[in-house]
């Protein structure tokens, strides 16, 4: 089958920012997103830019098209000065990180809808499951035909964006020893984890064909790979990233995908063939990076040459920087080594747990302290 691919004439981005709901009080979740819906609809210009997941305790805020790292910041702040006000009406908090630390996933509740429904009756008990929450950032690309060797390439850079985003360390009420827990539950979903490595649209189109032909997906949608194309809006879609707080962290993230993503089709359009990994190097650096975050020793290149994934970030960060010079986000970029410095989320809950006596109650204060502060 042939799916079109509406190209973009310019490296557009987009952002995609998943919030649990969580009760001022208990800090449990609540299933209360459709009267949040209700409330805040009527106030936003452009009501499609918050809106229903999977589960009722989760709202996605999102942007429009935007051209740069800034004004995607700026979209998401208007929309969540409309957003945080009308929870705060209803008793309930946003909560970004990408997972929950104590919730029962027994007691959430299922948003109505066939899509949902038949998700959930296909994949049962590891459906129920996914108590988790992301960040998804799309850039625009030009060209149909450099979308799979940019996605194969730009896995040579997962580990970074997970280590360095990772939020979800507690499961259950356990510290369970990863950094990012969300990482491997999701990946259990028939058609989520890491995308196969593809070296022409084609390949790609055949495999949407088989999908479809034996029922595993009934949309192109349904395919939810860690890195995927999104072939409606000309965008490859990154979604590694574990749950944020802030937009003060959120930012250096984006900017990484979009100036990794442009570096990766800059080169490519100059003839340059882009380095890969085989799939069982980067099956491995998800593992590690999930497993140990900012302390990951990961796997470099088809050699096996391997690192700190800290110390590589420094120079990745330097090669970036005539890039994100052209894409308007220098300082974004260069505020990635904050997060290192100042601690991941997954290392800042285990602190506040550390120092409370195991509290995961003050966790998830902590957390949405966080954006509170990063939003007054």
């Amino acid at each position: 089958m042939e799916i079109e691919f509406r190209s973009s004439p310019r490296p557009t981005l987009g952002v995609e920012w998943e919030f649990a709901l969580v009760d001022k009080q208990t800090r449990d979740l609540v299933n209360s997103a459709a009267e949040l819906f209700a409330a805040c609809h009527p106030q936003l210009e452009e009501p499609a830019k918050v809106h229903k997941e999977l589960l009722r305790n989760t709202v996605e805020v999102v942007t429009g098209v935007c051209d740069d790292v800034g004004s995607a910041m700026d979209d998401l702040r208007e929309s969540l000065s409309v957003v945080v006000p009308a929870a705060d009406e209803l008793g309930v908090d946003l909560y970004g990180a990408g997972a929950h630390p104590f919730a029962a996933w027994s007691e959430q509740q299922l948003t109505p809808g066939h899509r949902y429904e038949e998700l959930i009756n296909r994949t049962q008990w590891w459906g129920r499951q996914m108590l988790i929450w992301g960040v998804h950032v799309h850039v625009g690309l030009p060209e149909r035909d450099r979308v799979m060797p940019i996605l194969s390439s730009l896995l040579n850079h997962y580990p970074h964006l997970q280590a360095l985003s990772a939020s979800s360390p507690v499961w259950a009420g356990t510290d369970t020893g990863y950094a990012s827990n969300r990482a491997l539950m999701f990946q259990q979903l028939p058609t989520a984890g890491l995308p196969f490595q593809f070296e022409m649209w084609s390949e790609f189109e055949s495999f949407v064909n088989d999908q479809l032909t034996t029922g595993v997906i009934d949309e192109l949608s349904e395919i939810r790979w860690d890195v995927r194309p999104a072939p409606h809006l000309g965008t490859l879609e990154n979604r590694v990233c574990d749950g944020v707080s802030t937009l003060r962290e959120l930012a250096p993230l984006v900017a990484l995908m979009h100036c990794l993503v442009v570096d990766l089709d800059n080169r490519l359009a100059s003839g340059e063939p882009l380095p890969t990994m085989p799939p069982w190097h980067v099956q491995e650096n998800k593992w590690r990076a999930a497993r140990y975050g900012l302390d990951a020793v990961i796997i470099l290149d088809a050699s096996s040459r391997e690192r700190l994934v800290t110390e590589d970030l420094d120079d990745l960060l330097e090669r970036l920087t005539p890039i994100a010079r052209k894409l308007n986000c220098e300082d974004e970029l260069r505020a990635v080594a904050d997060i290192p410095r100042d601690g991941a989320s997954y290392q800042r809950q285990r602190a506040v747990a550390a120092a409370t006596g195991g509290d995961l109650v003050a966790v998830v204060d902590s957390v949405v302290r966080e954006l509170r502060a990063d939003l007054s």
